[in-house]
């Protein structure tokens, strides 16, 4: 005779299964907005304007950096092809990017577009989840349980990666690189306009900003987490 799961069990497991979606989506979901919310033109702006941020070898001002760097901003958030980038020039008319630029510009697009879609995924079904845990009285510790440790998984995953940022950036700018594109295609030369608008303090930068915002959005979470534990 077949032992058929009780519905109380089936419940049990659905509920465990659904704390585990939020605990590892929460980290997940974190980094991507806060990615998001890094890919502004208000960040460029700070990022250009802040005291020590490197000045560009080959001549651009901050007022150059600040009227093309948005173009490849807005580039990999819109809806256009590579054509949008291809049709830009200097004032002398030569192309402000290089065919290698823009291939590469053009595999970060598809990158980011994919990346930020997952998030409004996961941002759905954590949402759905949670209201899964929430409706019901005897599940609503395992969402709280899920939020405490997904905040504290991303503690640990962003404190790893700002402390190897830190220690070893090359390591780090490498390796990253090398997981989303094919080796050598994201190298330029120092002439080159991604490199003039995007050095790598600019990144190093990036990196430090996203993780900053990521943690206090797991410091959020955790303490509305734990206030209604104290309840």
């Amino acid at each position: 005779m077949i032992d058929t799961p009780s519905p109380d069990r089936r419940s049990r497991w659905l509920a465990r299964l659904l704390r585990l979606y939020i605990t590892l989506m929460i980290p997940v979901m974190l980094v991507l907005l806060s990615a998001r919310l890094v890919m502004t033109p208000a960040f460029l702006r700070f990022e250009y304007d802040r005291p020590g941020f490197p000045t560009d070898f080959y001549g651009f001002t901050q007022a150059d950096r600040l009227r093309y760097a948005p173009y490849a901003l807005s580039y990999l958030l819109n809806a256009e092809g590579i054509g949008y980038l291809d049709d830009l020039t200097f004032p002398d008319g030569s192309a402000l990017f290089n065919s290698r630029e823009l291939q590469h510009m053009r595999d970060v697009k598809g990158i980011t577009q994919a990346t930020f879609l997952f998030a409004v995924v996961a941002v759905a079904g954590v949402a759905a989840a949670g209201y899964a845990l929430a409706r019901k009285p005897s599940t609503r510790d395992d969402l709280r349980g899920a939020l405490v440790a997904g905040s504290l998984l991303t503690y640990g995953l962003i404190l790893s990666i700002v402390i190897l940022s830190v220690v070893q950036w090359d390591v780090f700018f490498t390796g990253f690189h090398n997981l989303f594109f094919a080796e050598g295609s994201w190298m330029f030369l120092y002439s080159d306009t991604l490199i003039r608008l995007f050095p790598e303090q600019f990144w190093f930068d990036a990196a430090l900003v996203i993780g900053g915002i990521t943690l206090l959005g797991a410091t959020i979470i955790l303490l509305a987490a734990t206030q209604r534990v104290e309840r």
